[in-house]
């Protein structure tokens, strides 16, 4: 279980706004190697299971050039968390 504390972003561009949360490079060591030892998934992205609080989902983190990963948060799980853009929040994740 990795978990992380810091801010949820809005990114706006073609298309729509998205949310998300960036797992940073010295928290991506274990995602890495989880992302190595199976089988690869679409634009290098991990399959996770993802928590904020009481609101739990799956999902998949994406990686970065930056060697951080980003985690999207859809607005059915901001809306029940309550949280937006630019709070702090703490998200645990275990990987699949």
């Amino acid at each position: 279980m990795i978990s992380q504390t810091g801010p949820l972003w809005l990114w706006s561009g073609e298309g729509g706004s998205w949310h998300f949360f960036t797992v940073p490079d010295g928290q991506a060591d274990a995602i890495r190697a989880h992302r190595f030892a199976g089988p690869q998934r679409g634009f290098g992205s991990v399959r996770v299971e993802a928590r904020i609080g009481d609101v739990a989902w799956r999902t998949s983190l994406f990686p970065q050039k930056s060697g951080d990963f980003i985690l999207p948060v859809k607005a059915e799980v901001r809306r029940q968390a309550g949280i937006a853009a630019g709070d702090q929040i703490e998200v645990a994740l275990e990987l699949l």
